[in-house]
C-alpha cells in the first residue's frame, strides 16, 4: 500500500474516532492501568497478533455492570443525528448472530459496538472491528468490561449476554493503526452454553474477490433507534484505497458491524467478509471495511482456538 493510500486510511479512522467526541459510540481511548493489556514487553515482538485476556473476575463484574438498564441509557446518552437515508431498520429473519458490543473505554465511558457471532472450533468466536477493542498505534489505551448481547432490540436480550474472555487484534493496529479487525472469544452462557450453540454462526470468508451485493448492518447512534434497533445498508462492494466501500451512512455505535455478502434475509444467513470500520466523512455516504487477508485470518485463528 502507498504511503498516501496509508495517510488517506489514517484520516478516514480519524474522522471516526472523531464520532466518540460527540458521544461515546466508538473507541476513542486513554490510557489504561487494569490487567486487560496487550502489547506487553514480555510478548514477542515478532507475534503478528495482539491478545488482551480479562480475568474471571473482571467476566464476572461486566456481566453484573450492563444491566439492562445501563444498556437502555448509553443508548440515550448519545445522538448523532437522524437516521437515514441509505441505513433502514432490519426487517428480515431476526438475526441472532449479530449483536451490540458493550464495553467502558479507558475514559471511563460506557459505550458499544456492533460484533457477530461466526462459525469456529470453539463454538465461541465474534468478529467486530480493532478500535472497538483498542485505540490504534497506542498500545496502553484499551477497553474494559466487554460484554456481547446477541439479538439485541429495544432493550431486550433474547440470548442472554456473554462476557469477552478474550480480544485479539492484528499487532499492525496496535502500533501502525491498520488491518482494523479484531476477534474475540466469549464465555460460556449462565447455562453453560457456547455462544454458537445458542445463536449459530455465520459463515466467514477470507481472501474473497471484492465485488457483489453486501448487507452492512449495526446499531448506528441516529435517532429515533439510538443504537437500540439494528440497521442495515445494501450496496455494492468496490475496492477503494486498498479498503473496501460500500454506499453507506452508518454512523457511531454500527462499528465492527458484519458485511455479509450472499445475505437471505429469509435464512438470516450470509458469509462475513468484512466488518464496518470507517467512514468516508461525519456525514457520511460511504463505509469502508477491510479485505479480510492473513492478518484477519491469523486474528480469527488465533481466538477460533482459545
Amino acid at each position: 500500500m502507498s504511503e498516501t493510500s496509508t495517510s488517506l486510511i489514517r484520516r478516514l479512522r480519524g474522522r471516526v474516532l472523531g464520532l466518540a467526541a460527540a458521544g461515546t459510540v466508538l473507541a476513542l481511548a486513554a490510557p489504561l492501568t487494569g490487567t486487560a493489556v496487550a502489547g506487553q514487553a514480555g510478548a514477542a515482538a515478532t507475534d503478528p497478533v495482539s491478545v488482551m485476556t480479562y480475568s474471571a473476575k473482571e467476566r464476572r463484574e461486566a456481566l453484573a455492570y450492563w444491566t439492562t438498564a445501563r444498556m437502555k441509557a448509553v443508548g440515550k446518552s448519545v445522538d448523532l443525528g437522524p437516521t437515514g437515508p441509505k441505513a433502514k431498520p432490519y426487517r428480515g429473519t431476526a438475526l441472532k448472530t449479530v449483536g451490540r458490543l458493550f464495553f467502558v473505554n479507558a475514559n471511563g465511558a460506557d459505550t458499544w459496538c456492533t460484533a457477530t457471532a461466526v462459525k469456529s472450533t470453539n463454538r465461541s468466536a465474534v468478529m467486530t472491528a480493532a478500535h472497538c477493542v483498542r485505540r490504534g498505534s497506542s498500545p496502553g489505551n484499551t477497553n474494559t468490561t466487554m460484554v456481547f448481547v446477541p439479538g439485541y432490540s429495544k432493550g431486550k436480550k433474547p440470548y442472554g449476554a456473554f462476557a469477552v474472555r478474550t480480544a485479539a487484534t492484528p499487532r499492525t493496529w496496535v502500533y501502525d493503526s491498520t488491518n482494523d479487525v479484531s476477534a474475540l472469544v466469549v464465555d460460556a452462557d449462565k447455562n453453560g452454553r457456547e455462544l454458537t450453540d445458542v445463536v449459530g454462526g455465520q459463515a466467514i470468508a477470507f481472501n474473497r474477490a471484492v465485488g457483489g451485493t453486501i448487507s452492512a448492518l449495526g446499531y448506528s447512534a441516529t435517532r429515533p433507534q439510538l443504537g437500540g434497533e439494528l440497521l442495515r445498508c445494501v450496496g455494492t462492494a468496490k475496492k477503494e484505497i486498498g479498503m473496501q466501500a460500500i454506499p453507506c451512512d452508518l454512523t457511531g455505535g454500527s462499528s465492527g458491524g458484519p458485511w455479509l455478502a450472499d445475505f437471505d434475509a429469509t435464512t438470516g444467513k450470509g458469509v462475513l467478509v468484512s466488518v464496518n470500520a470507517s467512514l468516508d466523512s461525519l456525514t457520511p455516504t460511504k463505509m469502508y471495511g477491510e479485505v479480510l487477508g492473513a492478518p484477519a485470518k491469523k486474528v480469527y485463528d488465533r481466538a477460533q482456538k482459545g
